[in-house]
């Protein structure tokens, strides 16, 4: 046994010594053949030409053409703001409506400024002034002193005219990052959200209507600055983010639900803003539940599963004039009384929620107009007309 094992280990040996004779020396060998080919070898055949990165084509390539030429021609529009407040400061976007030098932004992202610098992508840096602001729906009008060619106006679309599923861009300054845009699309129109506007005595916020949905990313200092189509038109402005956490500096985290006014709430709104320093919105006077589940619509004995179901009506507002009904009486749900009038039609457009009055109020009417209210009381269907006010 031993005499055998003998025999193998000098016989490997003997193959090893074989090979080590033939290849020469490992330093040779990479040498001589690997990293310096003779051209006997290799001339034969040329080197091959590895493309790892394949053109662009087909509608691809359109839609690469289309976003870099959009922010090329709508970034020298869009400002970075830096204010100075008692508490420290803020950040946030903005954009140049007109050669004038007014400035949109967020009223949030100017409020309590004590200074307000305005920062332009040619690197042009203003002092400007907060002219007028309008918490209702949260905006505020900056004015700079410059040159008319300093500014680049954006062009206004039309909100109403977007459809869900259309894609959008966000250009703004997200944590102080400058000149930032992203893409995503229109997830849902017609959305509430609260005003920064209390109203007088309740405790409670005034509603801003006909807000748009978007998943293209927002973050904070972002605010105030514009969404756009993809022809290079605003079509809503940069308000807010739907969060579950925040960063380790305390920032909110972005989920992917992001929030701006709409630009036909915009041009209504900013004209007068610039020329009065204020805007009127319409005022119907009721506290509503938005959408009724099964279990409510239960408890309320109500049948008609759509509408804006009135749960308060303000004293002496609009509403209680013109004898809208809220709940009176406690149903097995806490704080749900029923009793109140559902609203399903307004102008004979139909209310689905709260949300689609809202927005067709603020869209349409002014103060002092007047809306025919198709409601449903005990069940049956009956139309009641309401004068619009002001907001108190």
């Amino acid at each position: 046994m031993r005499k055998n094992f003998t025999v193998l280990i000098a016989s490997f040996v003997l193959i090893v010594l074989t090979l080590a004779c033939s290849l020469g020396p490992l330093e040779n060998a990479v040498s001589n053949n690997l990293l310096e080919p003779t051209a006997t070898a290799f001339s034969a055949a040329p080197t091959p030409t590895l493309n790892l990165t394949p053109p662009v084509t087909g509608e691809l390539s359109a839609l690469d053409e289309t976003l870099t030429s959009l922010y090329e021609r709508v970034n020298p529009g869009v400002v970075y703001i830096q204010t100075v407040t008692a508490s420290g400061g803020a950040l946030g976007s903005g954009f140049v409506y007109d050669k004038v030098g007014h400035i949109i932004t967020n009223y949030h992202v100017v409020e309590g400024a004590e200074s307000v610098e305005v920062d332009f992508p040619s690197g042009l840096k203003l002092f400007g002034d907060v002219v007028a602001t309008d918490g209702d729906t949260d905006l505020a009008i900056i004015k700079v002193d410059t040159n008319p060619d300093n500014l680049y106006p954006l062009a206004l679309g039309d909100s109403e005219a977007l459809k869900v599923g259309q894609t959008v861009v966000a250009i703004g300054n997200p944590f102080g990052l400058s000149g930032t845009m992203t893409l995503g699309i229109i997830s849902a129109k017609g959305r509430v959200l609260s005003s920064v506007r209390e109203v007088p005595g309740s405790g409670g916020y005034y509603s801003a209507g006909d807000i748009l949905q978007t998943d293209a990313s927002i973050n904070p200092g972002n605010s105030g600055g514009p969404l756009l189509n993809l022809n290079g038109e605003v079509v809503g402005i940069n308000r807010a983010i739907e969060t579950s956490g925040v960063t380790l500096d305390g920032s909110a985290v972005n989920s992917g639900i992001g929030y701006a006014i709409s630009i036909n709430i915009v041009k209504r709104v900013v004209p007068e803003l610039i020329a009065k320093g204020f805007y009127d919105y319409p005022y119907l006077g009721i506290t509503p539940i938005d959408e009724l589940n099964l279990t409510m619509m239960d408890a309320l004995g109500i049948q008609y599963p759509n509408g804006a179901y009135v749960l308060q009506v303000a004293k002496g507002g609009p509403a209680e004039k013109a004898g809208i009904r809220g709940g009176t009486t406690q149903t097995s749900i806490s704080g749900l009384l029923s009793g109140g009038d559902l609203i399903i039609g307004m102008d004979g457009i139909p209310v689905n929620n709260f949300s689609d009055l809202i927005s067709y109020m603020i869209n349409h009417k002014s103060p002092g107009d007047k809306m025919v209210l198709t409601i449903m009381r005990d069940n049956k269907q009956m139309e009641v007309t309401i004068t619009l006010e002001k907001r108190p």
